[in-house]
């Protein structure tokens, strides 16, 4: 039995004063609105109207029983409409998570100017370098870099790519030398940057004579975070790879050197991850198309500016 339609039925015949009414109203048949209130009343075990042929009223408990399904029915009609508008326009808390260096340099920023555009959205962010589970952790988003996605069930939207670019620090560069090609990196202390997604041991150069592996030997220094690394790497303690979004402002200021200018590493690619397409919540997918839109051009811009920092 619907006992939600069959309350439905109850409280139109109330209104409309007859089963023939609002059967009409409800564009089906009298018998179909009689069986429905029958249902109701062998589901209670009480009677809720008392019947005749020329006209219908109802008991004292029906008076009550239909108090409560006025309520319960707006109730009802309340939480849908709440749920279509969440399909229709954007609100509520977005819960997003992104990998730790890139989320604060890119992602900070593009939720600030996300809600410029949908100021009825509050978002809480979560940085870490560890991928999360969506579903037992609650997020909506998840904006990850990696060479290769996990198969993880996941609807992915690919939102651009990132590189890396090997930096030493002038000091370092005046007592070890400049490496001009991967394999002048043998001469050097090479620190390690462990972070999801990338190969710990091995350099992987996109060049002019195309993709160059440098294998590290055993790091004296390696670390689980870019900012991290950028300390080490200002320090003189060894070359590091670093992502273009961390060494920009050390390039910037003169305190990093890219060195082999002419190589950056093979890129990784940026996905926003989220649970399923169908149904999907506004500030959801506002917030992956808002990415779609924005960040390609902010990849873009700073690629450029870093291009004119470049010296060695």
């Amino acid at each position: 039995m619907d006992t939600l339609q069959n309350m439905r039925v109850f409280v139109r015949v109330v209104e409309s004063g007859s089963f023939t009414a609002a059967a009409q109203h409800l564009n089906t048949t009298t018998a179909y609105a009689s069986r429905a209130v029958s249902d109701l009343e062998a589901h209670l075990h009480t009677r809720l109207l008392n019947r005749t042929t020329r006209r219908i009223a109802l008991t004292e408990a029906g008076k009550r029983y239909l108090q409560r399904c006025e309520q319960i029915l707006a109730y009802v009609e309340e939480a849908e409409a709440e749920a279509s508008d969440a399909h229709a326009r954007p609100s509520g808390r977005l819960r997003i998570h992104a990998m730790a260096s890139f989320g604060g340099h890119y992602i900070v920023p593009a939720v600030g100017r996300y809600q410029q555009r949908y100021p009825d959205v509050s978002v809480e962010l979560t940085l870490s370098q560890r991928i999360p589970d969506l579903l037992d952790e609650g997020y909506d988003v998840s904006v990850v870099l990696g060479y290769h996605l996990p198969d993880s069930g996941l609807v992915s939207q690919r939102l651009g790519s990132a590189f890396s670019i090997a930096c030493a620090s002038p000091a370092y560069l005046e007592r070890h030398g400049v490496p001009k090609t991967p394999g002048d990196l043998s001469n050097h202390v090479c620190l390690r940057l462990v972070t999801p997604g990338s190969v710990f041991d091995k350099w992987n150069f996109d060049g002019p004579h195309g993709v160059e592996s440098y294998t590290l030997p055993p790091a004296p220094f390696q670390v689980n975070g870019a900012d991290a690394m950028a300390i080490a790497v200002r320090e003189g303690m060894g070359i590091a790879v670093l992502p273009t979004y961390t060494a920009m402002r050390w390039l910037t200021n003169g305190d990093f050197v890219w060195i082999m200018p002419e190589y950056t590493t093979e890129p990784m690619t940026i996905h926003a991850l989220y649970s399923s397409r169908e149904y999907l919540d506004a500030k959801i997918r506002t917030w992956v198309d808002f990415l779609r839109e924005q960040l390609p051009q902010t990849l873009a811009a700073e690629e450029a500016a870093l291009r004119r920092h470049t010296r060695v």
